[in-house]
């Protein structure tokens, strides 16, 4: 919370337009501009004290009156909470099933999990054999292209 209840930015723009303030009266016997400064300067600083000690307490009071997302106590289902049901689409259900298909949907989700992870691993192997495949293809490329040569170059011979 700080020392100043964080009102830390209240304090500091008071103390300036405080200082604005009092140094007003100095300052406007110098220039007509200067009193034109202080005329502007002076109720700016106070409003922007005034704004940010009402946004402190606006910040206050939302955490002091907000729910607090303590750790609770885990108790047992009592009879009426079994008893008591959720509306959703027409349908009445207990708290009791509501449990049962989140467990179920749980382990149907682990189920797709361990179905991804076969997949991505017959992926990575696709990706593998492909990549052995262009080499070999590479290869026979390079043979075929030596026999070429071999071709053209006995050709050159015999002549």
């Amino acid at each position: 919370m700080g020392y100043l209840g964080n009102h830390l930015a209240t304090v500091s723009t008071g103390v300036f337009a405080a200082v604005l303030t009092g140094l007003w009266p100095i300052f406007v016997d110098f220039a007509p501009i200067m009193n034109f400064i202080f005329i502007m300067a002076v109720p700016i600083t106070w409003f922007l004290t005034f704004t940010c000690w009402i946004s402190q307490k606006s910040v206050d009071y939302v955490h002091n009156h907000a729910p607090s997302h303590t750790i609770t106590e885990k108790k047992s289902l009592t009879s009426a909470e079994v008893a008591q049901a959720y509306t959703s689409d027409g349908k009445q259900v207990s708290v009791i099933e509501i449990k049962e298909a989140k467990t179920e949907l749980s382990a149907e989700l682990n189920q797709l999990k361990e179905v991804v992870k076969l997949k991505d691993g017959e992926i990575e192997r696709l990706h593998q054999e492909i990549s052995n495949l262009q080499t070999l293809m590479q290869i026979e490329s390079l043979k075929t292209e030596l026999a070429n040569l071999k071709m053209l170059a006995s050709k050159q011979n015999k002549k």
